[in-house]
């Protein structure tokens, strides 16, 4: 299935039914007094988070979305019946945002976690209602409140832990197929990775985290060069960042620090709080190096690029390095995770009104 992120919908809850205006008309009875009853209210539109689900596609062919209107007051006491609810399914990660202004109005980053995104009209009030010792025959009543309109923008931030950059080719689709269950296509040409790949990396039986492997990025990336900047949003919520190097390119005059910095300042131009994120060196493919010659080549790159986190040496193919790589990362993602830890969000259905 196509990896879609992004989509407009129109959203419509249900319009309050209105008030009735009605007396009683029995045997005997003259004057039985005023009995209409209320408009019942109008349906809401709820977004629930779906952790089965990891694209906005059905969005993108289903942009209506209506709640059902109250029902109208009646004779005999008789209040209208709410109309029917509707709930939304949406990945986990989802924004919802006003397609208008821009304003983010919700984002959905609990699975399970339910909003509402467009309240139901409240029912009019019958003649009932407005009985009193001095109007004992009232004839008023009220018309239902109407629905909540919005015309929403949906855009998805994939749910990641740790998310891989890199300039094309580095090896970053090898690596989440080495350490994750996730298979991603693999070829020996640039831009292989089209669109997001999400894998679970297992470190013990219950002791794991999410892995994404993006589109490469090159230099321009920010003003909209190459593929990668479609997808460097999906970076935003992730904890930890690992910027995976070459280092065996085909091209001998390749000069990797150049292409490390490249991507580095691609990061500060798109968001400064993406570039202020927790980044980790990840130097790949030091299996097509000459054992003698790594602690050299290692040494004189991190030197030049003047980096002062961690440094993993690694090989996604044989998975050198590898295991000792993803127990580190589990140990910080787990002091992350404990450090950003919020209440259980409560579902608007089930809340009193």
């Amino acid at each position: 299935m196509k990896f879609v992120d992004e989509a407009y919908i129109d959203v419509s809850a249900g319009d309050g039914g209105a008030g009735c205006v009605s007396f009683r008309h029995e045997k005997y009875k003259e004057f039985g007094g005023p009995n209409g009853g209320d408009g019942g209210r109008g349906g809401h539109v709820y977004a629930v988070a779906d952790i089965n689900l990891n694209t906005l596609v059905d969005y993108r062919f289903s942009r209506r979305h209506d709640a059902k209107r109250g029902e109208h007051g009646m004779g005999s006491d008789m209040f209208g019946a709410a109309g029917d609810d509707i709930t939304l399914k949406m990945p986990v990660g989802t924004i919802i945002s006003d397609a208008e202004t821009g304003e983010v109005l919700f984002e959905l980053l609990t699975p399970g976690e339910v909003i509402t995104i467009a309240k139901g009209g409240d029912g009019g009030f019958g003649n009932l209602r407005f009985k009193s010792a001095i109007n004992r025959a009232p004839r008023q009543k009220t018309p239902g409140w109407p629905g909540e309109k919005r015309n929403l923008k949906l855009e998805l931030k994939v749910l990641a832990d740790v998310g891989l950059l890199g300039m094309p080719n580095a090896g970053k689709s090898t690596l989440i197929t080495a350490i994750s269950n996730a298979r991603p296509r693999i070829a020996d040409y640039p831009f292989t990775t089209l669109h997001p790949n999400l894998g679970v990396v297992r470190v013990a039986p219950e002791q794991s985290f999410v892995v994404a492997d993006l589109p490469g990025l090159i230099e321009g990336a920010s003003e909209g060069a190459g593929l990668g900047h479609l997808f460097l949003r999906h970076l935003q919520r992730t904890r930890l960042l690992l910027h995976v190097i070459d280092m065996a390119p085909f091209d001998d005059a390749v000069d990797t620090v150049a292409q490390a910095k490249a991507i580095v300042n691609e990061l500060k131009k798109y968001d400064p709080n993406l570039y202020a994120k927790p980044r980790w060196l990840v130097l790949n493919k030091l299996d097509m190096i000459p054992l003698e010659q790594r602690a050299a080549l290692v040494k004189d790159f991190v030197k030049r690029l003047k980096f002062k986190g961690p440094v993993f040496e690694i090989s996604a193919l044989t998975r050198e390095g590898c295991e000792a790589m993803i127990k580190i990362i589990y140990q910080h993602v787990k002091a992350q995770q404990k450090a950003e830890q919020t209440p259980e969000a409560v579902d608007p259905r089930f809340a009193p009104d």
